[in-house]
């Protein structure tokens, strides 16, 4: 008979957290926290700041659901994925520098325990109107990327990291889940009058089949390390610089789906075009990629971030993203 382990699920609970960090000598038996924060608009995990007289940690717990939406289920242990992609980038100081230092792992509870950043902000400014990123971050971070692909890769390192479950979960909310005509998302609720922008979509059988493609292309494994969800939400601006955060979807796949959805987030960022070819240029110069197959994944990533669940805080209006819509819709049915 099986006997289902039991999971601590954590709470904001200052005793119980103490309790619990002390246990896994996280904590010193004398240390008390000062205070329990949150420390960002995270999506995905239970994530917390907690301080002491003597030190600051981020607290990370992924739970069997979708923190922001419990009734999304999620693969419980995607934490211990995350754990893997920083135990691989910590090879390499290049890339680990810009990244939370990983300071153990609680494998049974799905438990992080990371360094603290410090009171940075996200890349989300550029979704409001009129913020345009600095050309020298921007090279920071399409150098970031390049690098991350260049130097783990299964030509250099016997790793492998499938990370099934999430990918399957991703594959469900970025090809499935927009194209379905009654999926319980009602558009109107985040902008009037785009239920009836979309409604074609869900009824194009050609293009659909075009997204069904590239879901079976992300699904198969790939030669290089992706952080796998590489956009503004997952780019830190800290005062130690631009930290790289979140890479709980990472898996070795195809380069051309990290840099499409970075590249679909400067534009419905509304981002000039210059800077989304200076992006892809920044990129080429260290990497190379496949224009073509990049452009697809580029438009599946804008198609079901307007259309699908997880929603962007967006300034762009209606007719912005319809055109970003048709622009996507023509990629794919022209490739």
């Amino acid at each position: 008979m099986k006997i289902l382990k039991q999971v601590q699920e954590l709470t904001a609970n200052k005793n119980s957290l103490e309790s619990y960090l002390k246990g896994k000598g996280w904590l010193q038996l004398n240390e008390t926290i000062t205070a329990i924060e949150i420390p960002g608009a995270g999506n995905m995990n239970f994530t917390i700041r907690v301080k002491t007289g003597k030190r600051s940690l981020i607290i990370k717990q992924s739970r069997n659901y979708v923190e922001k939406y419990p009734q999304v289920p999620a693969p419980e242990d995607r934490a211990l994925r995350e754990a893997e992609f920083y135990q691989l980038v910590a090879q390499e100081e290049a890339l680990s520098k810009k990244m939370p230092k990983l300071n153990g792992v609680d494998k049974e509870n799905h438990v992080l325990n990371l360094e603290d950043l410090g009171n940075g902000v996200d890349y989300t400014f550029l979704y409001q109107e009129e913020n345009i990123i600095d050309e020298a971050e921007l090279k920071q971070l399409m150098t970031f990327i390049a690098e991350l692909h260049n130097r783990i890769n299964t030509s250099t390192t016997e790793a492998r990291l499938p990370n099934r479950e999430m990918r399957k979960l991703n594959h469900e909310h970025i090809f499935i889940y927009p194209y379905l005509e009654d999926n319980g998302l009602d558009l109107d609720d985040i902008l009037p009058g785009l239920q009836a922008v979309g409604k074609p979509y869900k009824q194009d059988e050609v293009l659909k089949d075009k997204v069904k493609t590239l879901g079976e292309r992300y699904l198969q494994d790939g030669k290089n390390l992706l952080h796998g969800d590489y956009f503004p939400g997952s780019w830190l601006k800290t005062g130690q610089g631009i930290k790289i955060i979140d890479p709980e979807f990472c898996f070795f796949g195809d380069v051309e789906f990290e840099i499409g959805v970075t590249l679909a987030h400067l534009k419905m960022a509304d981002q000039p075009n210059e800077i989304v070819e200076k992006a892809l240029k920044f990129y080429k110069d260290k990497h190379a990629l496949e224009n073509s197959l990049c452009m697809q994944f580029m438009a599946v990533e804008i198609l079901r971030r307007i259309l699908g669940l997880a929603q962007l805080p967006l300034s762009i209006d209606l007719k912005n993203r319809k055109d970003l819509l048709e622009e996507a819709r023509t990629l794919l049915i022209k490739t």
